[in-house]
């Protein structure tokens, strides 16, 4: 069943090609927002398991949140611990049945090799959902301290030398 589910993204990503897009503006990926039941336990394991570091902190008194950006080159993450915020549903923690839920569904980092990165998040204590074969790629699921949902994807060729 995971593997029908996830075999359609080997495919997408083999045909994309932004430099030959129309559009009439660029995007440029900026940051993925997260809320969390505790924002120093999520800062904690963010740096711990996939090397963030704190950017600097800030806070929303209209909607009770306390805010964490984190940054690991140009990728960052943006944590929310908001006062009296609902527990993460126990369907969003697993992968194919959060799909079953609209909105989003996780967040995605490239690396170059995910059974090694995988082995290396084990050993430091992730908590590892899957590790599959996707047709010529592999992909693996983790969940953060909070229970939200993280996929990385075996990209080799994003660390090749134009």
């Amino acid at each position: 069943m995971k593997r029908e589910i996830w075999r359609h993204m080997g495919t997408a990503i083999r045909n994309s090609n932004p430099e030959n897009s129309t559009h009439p503006f660029e995007l440029k990926f900026h940051h993925a927002g997260i809320s969390v039941p505790d924002l120093e336990a999520s800062i904690a394991w963010y740096k711990a398991m996939l090397g963030f570091e704190l950017e600097r902190r800030d806070a929303l008194p209209h909607a009770h949140a306390k805010v964490a950006f984190l940054r690991r080159g140009d990728l960052r993450i943006e944590l929310f611990e908001v006062a009296g915020a609902a527990a993460l549903p126990a369907d969003r923690r697993i992968p194919d049945q959060d799909l079953r839920t609209h909105g989003n569904k996780h967040l995605s980092f490239a690396v170059k090799d995910v059974r090694t990165v995988a082995d290396e998040l084990k050993h430091r204590g992730a908590d590892i959902v899957f590790v599959i074969d996707v047709g010529p790629s592999t992909v693996s699921f983790i969940r953060d301290s909070a229970g939200n949902l993280i996929e990385l994807t075996q990209q080799p060729d994003l660390w090749k030398e134009a």
